[in-house]
């Protein structure tokens, strides 16, 4: 099994991005007390957090008649320095601890016999995974399986979350336009 990491609580949560447009890195980050962990994630993981994060969010707010609010003027979302990933993430998950009323987000590392980047795999389609793989992923992300990669958890705050989410939506939405949405059609070159 791999190393598990337990940051609980968190003293913060973030996502940013670093370099120009078109050509951005993504990172999310966390820290408690002295420790801080950054890790690199793809534009598509950090929106597809966002809306998972804001749904849970609303669940929960729906279930206890709440309204879960992220107060910035408290919170200092920008990166900290130095940002040196521990890892890739291949994936992310999210579960509710009641009983401290925290939300754990849980990022397991990307090593390429994920199937996405070993040479034997090249005519797999990364998205074309059993049901029985697709279980045992979720079994190794939660409770830590017989594989090798590392797995950190985040022990967070609803308002961490919300702001979390927030600030995930507007760096993904701050990069290049879409070109669905002004009508041009726009070439990228690698």
């Amino acid at each position: 099994m791999g190393n598990v990491i337990e940051l609980n609580p968190v003293d913060f949560v973030t996502i940013g991005a670093i370099g120009p447009k078109g050509k951005r890195t993504f990172h999310l980050q966390a820290g408690k007390d002295n420790r801080l962990v950054s890790f690199t994630i793809e534009k598509e993981q950090a929106h597809a957090l966002s809306a998972a994060i804001a749904e849970m969010l609303d669940d929960l707010d729906e279930q206890d008649n709440s309204t879960t609010e992220a107060d910035f003027s408290k919170l200092d979302m920008a990166l900290r320095e130095p940002i040196e990933p521990l890892f890739r993430i291949a994936q992310m998950g999210l579960a509710y601890e009641a009983n401290d009323n925290r939300i754990i987000l849980v990022a397991q590392e990307f090593l390429p016999q994920d199937g996405l980047e070993s040479a034997d795999d090249d005519d797999i389609d990364p998205l074309d995974r059993s049901e029985e793989d697709e279980e045992r992923a979720a079994y190794n992300l939660f409770e830590g399986g017989d594989g090798d990669p590392q797995t950190v958890r985040m022990w967070c705050t609803r308002e961490q979350m919300r702001a979390l989410s927030l600030q995930a939506m507007d760096t993904v939405k701050s990069g290049r336009p879409d070109a669905k949405q002004n009508g041009r059609i726009i070439f990228y070159w690698a």
